[in-house]
Formats: structure tokens, C-alpha cells, sequence
């Protein structure tokens, strides 16, 4: 395909569906003015060659011109001098160059208008990149906002706020089953306590009474012995 069938295609295109249908909208839209870029570096590049085929082609009408208006001089001179023959040869010489002036004026004119056809198309593939390169940063902001609220719509789509409520109502009935489980561990072991209090107040009672017994008994002893003694 040629630059400006290409050029022809690029101008052509619906740019919202190639965005629709690439996997990357963004990327897509770079490398359309990349894609453009090239082929403005493609179409100026010709446009140059172009310009130098017009100024050599335009330069050999100039000295086909010269050449003729030379000889033309020449015969004149010959016949101011009355040198026919010689006036006649300068004369064919001045038709011979007349025939190329014909035959590069046409040239020239032709790769003239091809030229500023080039040219024209040139400026505008320049517009139009220049066009795309401002819309490039909206066409990116409105494909990044689309991604943002399609992931937002299937998150809410997919979420099950009873789903969700179970579970929490799961998570509670947990904790108030260990808040449970572990006042009752307290209380057992309150009432482990209170038991061994009992018994070791009951020990300690009595190991208490049988110490006063025992000192009772001592000194009841005593004073039973205190009268035999002052006999």
C-alpha cells in the first residue's frame, strides 16, 4: 500500500472502534501516532525528493531557453553580417533547443504539480497528527475512566451484602461463644479456690485446737501437781 493509501486509511478510520476492539485501548492510541508520525517522516522524505526532481527538471528548461534565445542571437548576427548559411545552421541549432525547451517545460510542469499535490498532502497528515496528538491525552483519560468504573460496576456486581452479613453474624456468635467458654473457666477456677480456702481454714483450725488442747492439758498438770508437792 502506498503513503497516502495509507495516509487515506488512517484519515478513514473510526478511531472509537479500533479502541473498542483492542485489548489495550491506550496502547492503541499511542501507536496510531506513532503509525502516523511515520508516515509523515515517509511523505516528507518524498516531498523532499520530490522538490529536487522540480528544480532539476526546472533548471534544463532554463538552459533549453538559454540555449535557444543564444542561437536565435547567433542568426541574427550571422544576417546582420549577410551570412545567410551561416544564419540558417544557428537557426536549426535554436529549433533543435527549441524542441527540448517543449519537452522540459512539459517535464517540469508536471513534476511541478505533483510536487505541490505532495505537498498539500503533506500539511495534511501534519494537521491531522497534530489533531490526534491533542486528542490523545482525552481519548487515554476517557478509556482510563471507563477501566475505573467497569472494575467499580463488577465489584458491586459481585458482592453479596446478605453473603456478607452471615459472616459477620458467624464471627459474632464465635466470640460470644469464647467470651462464654472463657467466664466459665473463670468461675471454675473461683470456685476451685473458694474449696482449698475451706479445707486449709479447716486444717489450720484444726491444728489450732489441738495445740490448745494440749496447753490445757499441760497446765492442767501443773496444777495438780502443785498441792501433793507442799505436803
Amino acid at each position: 500500500m502506498g503513503i497516502f493509501g495509507r495516509l487515506s486509511d488512517l484519515l478513514r478510520s473510526n478511531v472509537n472502534d479500533l479502541i473498542d476492539r483492542a485489548e489495550d485501548p491506550e496502547k492503541m492510541v499511542k501507536q496510531i501516532i506513532i503509525d502516523m508520525q511515520t508516515e509523515l517522516t515517509k511523505a516528507t522524505q518524498n516531498y523532499g525528493k520530490a522538490k529536487a526532481s522540480e528544480r532539476l527538471a526546472e533548471k534544463r528548461y532554463l538552459e533549453a531557453k538559454k540555449q535557444s534565445e543564444n542561437w536565435e542571437n547567433k542568426a541574427k548576427a550571422a544576417l546582420s553580417q549577410g551570412k545567410e548559411d551561416l544564419a540558417k545552421q544557428a537557426l536549426a541549432k535554436k529549433v533543435k533547443a527549441d524542441e527540448d525547451v517543449a519537452n522540459y517545460k512539459q517535464m517540469y510542469e508536471s513534476i511541478s504539480d505533483q510536487t505541490e499535490a505532495i505537498g498539500s498532502q503533506v500539511e495534511v497528515l501534519k494537521a491531522k497528527l497534530e489533531e490526534a496528538k491533542s486528542r490523545q491525552a482525552m481519548l487515554i483519560a476517557r478509556s482510563q475512566m471507563a477501566d475505573t468504573q467497569k472494575s467499580l460496576a463488577k465489584s458491586a456486581g459481585g458482592f453479596d451484602g446478605n453473603s456478607a452479613l452471615e459472616k459477620f453474624n458467624k464471627m459474632e456468635e464465635k466470640i460470644e461463644r469464647k467470651e462464654a467458654e472463657a467466664a466459665a473457666f473463670s468461675e471454675i477456677a473461683g470456685t476451685d479456690n473458694d474449696l482449698n480456702d475451706t479445707f486449709e481454714k479447716i486444717e489450720a483450725d484444726a491444728k489450732v485446737d489441738a495445740e490448745l488442747a494440749r496447753l490445757m492439758a499441760e497446765m492442767n498438770g501443773s496444777s495438780a501437781a502443785a498441792p501433793a508437792d507442799d505436803q
